[in-house]
Protein backbone atom coordinates (compact mmCIF):
# COMPACT_ATOMS: atom_id res chain seq x y z
CA UNK A 1 0.00 0.00 0.00
CA UNK A 2 2.67 2.25 0.97
CA UNK A 3 4.59 1.46 -2.85
CA UNK A 4 1.02 2.82 -4.32
CA UNK A 5 1.04 6.31 -2.28
CA UNK A 6 4.61 6.56 -3.28
CA UNK A 7 3.96 6.07 -7.20
CA UNK A 8 0.37 7.71 -6.85
CA UNK A 9 2.86 11.22 -5.43
CA UNK A 10 5.69 10.53 -7.91
CA UNK A 11 2.60 10.58 -11.00
CA UNK A 12 0.96 13.94 -9.16
CA UNK A 13 4.44 15.75 -8.78
CA UNK A 14 5.61 14.99 -12.37
CA UNK A 15 2.07 16.13 -13.89
CA UNK A 16 2.13 19.26 -11.98
CA UNK A 17 5.82 20.18 -13.56
CA UNK A 18 4.21 19.49 -17.04
CA UNK A 19 2.71 22.77 -17.33
CA UNK A 20 -0.03 21.29 -19.87
CA UNK A 21 2.48 21.44 -23.01
CA UNK A 22 3.36 18.59 -24.60
CA UNK A 23 6.74 18.47 -26.22
CA UNK A 24 7.76 22.53 -26.45
CA UNK A 25 9.50 24.63 -24.61
CA UNK A 26 8.95 28.33 -23.57
CA UNK A 27 10.20 31.12 -25.51
CA UNK A 28 12.46 33.87 -23.57
CA UNK A 29 9.68 35.67 -21.33
CA UNK A 30 7.53 32.58 -21.68
CA UNK A 31 5.39 35.12 -24.14
CA UNK A 32 6.83 34.30 -27.63
CA UNK A 33 5.62 33.38 -29.94
CA UNK A 34 7.39 31.09 -33.50
CA UNK A 35 7.27 31.16 -36.57
CA UNK A 36 9.22 28.53 -38.89
CA UNK A 37 10.63 29.16 -42.33
CA UNK A 38 12.52 27.17 -44.86
CA UNK A 39 14.65 28.82 -47.26
CA UNK A 40 15.55 27.59 -50.88
CA UNK A 41 16.38 28.82 -54.47
CA UNK A 42 14.91 31.22 -54.21
CA UNK A 43 11.54 30.97 -52.36
CA UNK A 44 10.57 31.44 -48.49
CA UNK A 45 8.38 29.01 -47.20
CA UNK A 46 5.53 29.97 -46.35
CA UNK A 47 5.64 33.06 -48.02
CA UNK A 48 3.57 35.02 -45.11
CA UNK A 49 2.88 34.36 -41.67
CA UNK A 50 0.39 35.69 -39.73
CA UNK A 51 1.35 36.39 -35.76
CA UNK A 52 -1.64 36.48 -33.33
CA UNK A 53 -0.48 39.61 -31.42
CA UNK A 54 2.21 42.27 -31.05
CA UNK A 55 5.30 40.83 -29.05
CA UNK A 56 8.77 38.67 -29.16
CA UNK A 57 8.78 36.10 -32.47
CA UNK A 58 11.02 33.54 -32.72
CA UNK A 59 11.83 32.64 -36.35
CA UNK A 60 13.04 29.17 -36.87
CA UNK A 61 14.91 29.33 -40.22
CA UNK A 62 16.23 26.27 -41.81
CA UNK A 63 18.48 26.38 -45.02
CA UNK A 64 16.83 23.43 -47.12
CA UNK A 65 18.49 25.01 -49.89
CA UNK A 66 22.00 24.35 -51.75
CA UNK A 67 23.69 27.70 -51.55
CA UNK A 68 24.03 30.18 -48.37
CA UNK A 69 21.13 31.84 -47.17
CA UNK A 70 20.58 33.99 -44.36
CA UNK A 71 16.70 35.81 -43.42
CA UNK A 72 16.46 39.41 -42.62
CA UNK A 73 12.64 40.99 -41.22
CA UNK A 74 12.46 44.67 -41.45
CA UNK A 75 9.33 47.23 -41.19
CA UNK A 76 7.57 49.70 -38.33
CA UNK A 77 11.51 50.61 -37.02
CA UNK A 78 12.60 47.12 -36.91
CA UNK A 79 15.59 45.39 -38.76
CA UNK A 80 17.39 42.30 -38.11
CA UNK A 81 18.98 39.48 -39.89
CA UNK A 82 20.84 35.99 -39.29
CA UNK A 83 24.29 35.36 -40.16
CA UNK A 84 24.74 33.04 -42.78
CA UNK A 85 23.04 30.27 -42.74
CA UNK A 86 25.09 27.34 -44.66
CA UNK A 87 23.29 24.65 -46.80
CA UNK A 88 21.58 22.22 -44.33
CA UNK A 89 21.60 24.07 -41.43
CA UNK A 90 19.59 26.25 -39.18
CA UNK A 91 19.36 28.93 -37.44
CA UNK A 92 16.95 31.47 -35.23
CA UNK A 93 16.22 35.42 -35.15
CA UNK A 94 14.21 36.62 -32.54
CA UNK A 95 12.63 39.82 -33.14
CA UNK A 96 10.57 42.19 -31.13
CA UNK A 97 7.06 42.66 -33.20
CA UNK A 98 5.63 45.24 -30.95
CA UNK A 99 3.63 47.32 -33.22
CA UNK A 100 0.82 45.60 -35.06
CA UNK A 101 0.92 45.69 -39.21
CA UNK A 102 3.07 44.49 -41.96
CA UNK A 103 6.79 43.66 -41.69
CA UNK A 104 8.76 42.02 -44.75
CA UNK A 105 11.02 39.14 -44.50
CA UNK A 106 13.67 38.31 -47.26
CA UNK A 107 17.20 36.89 -47.79
CA UNK A 108 19.64 40.09 -47.77
CA UNK A 109 22.06 37.93 -49.77
CA UNK A 110 23.27 38.98 -53.07
CA UNK A 111 19.91 39.56 -54.82
CA UNK A 112 18.38 36.80 -53.56
CA UNK A 113 15.15 38.84 -52.46
CA UNK A 114 14.81 40.27 -56.18
CA UNK A 115 15.06 36.76 -57.55
CA UNK A 116 11.66 35.68 -54.88
CA UNK A 117 13.29 34.94 -51.74
CA UNK A 118 10.82 37.32 -49.97
CA UNK A 119 7.84 37.55 -48.12
CA UNK A 120 5.36 39.56 -45.44
CA UNK A 121 4.02 39.12 -41.65
CA UNK A 122 1.05 40.44 -40.82
CA UNK A 123 1.26 41.13 -37.14
CA UNK A 124 -2.21 41.75 -34.78
CA UNK A 125 -4.69 40.66 -38.16
CA UNK A 126 -5.24 38.24 -40.71
CA UNK A 127 -3.38 38.50 -44.10
CA UNK A 128 -5.23 39.19 -47.04
CA UNK A 129 -3.41 36.38 -49.22
CA UNK A 130 -3.95 33.13 -49.29
CA UNK A 131 -1.23 30.47 -47.71
CA UNK A 132 0.16 31.83 -44.51
CA UNK A 133 1.04 30.27 -41.64
CA UNK A 134 -0.43 30.92 -37.89
CA UNK A 135 2.05 31.04 -35.22
CA UNK A 136 2.72 28.95 -31.93
CA UNK A 137 3.05 30.22 -28.90
CA UNK A 138 6.12 28.87 -26.51
CA UNK A 139 7.20 26.15 -29.42
CA UNK A 140 10.75 26.30 -30.41
CA UNK A 141 12.86 23.51 -32.44
CA UNK A 142 15.85 21.27 -30.77
CA UNK A 143 19.35 21.64 -32.70
CA UNK A 144 18.99 25.35 -34.19
CA UNK A 145 21.65 28.13 -33.11
CA UNK A 146 21.51 31.77 -32.12
CA UNK A 147 22.59 33.81 -35.30
CA UNK A 148 21.09 37.29 -34.25
CA UNK A 149 23.48 39.89 -36.07
CA UNK A 150 25.15 40.38 -40.03
CA UNK A 151 28.09 37.60 -40.57
CA UNK A 152 29.45 38.20 -43.86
Amino acid sequence: MRRIAVLTGACLALAGCGGGESNSSQTSGGAGQTVSISETEYALTPKSADVARPGTVTFEVKNDGQITHALEVEGNGVEKETKSIEPGQSATLTVDLSKAGKYEMYCPIDGHKQQGMEGDITVGGSSSSGGGMTTEEGTTTAGTTTNESPGY
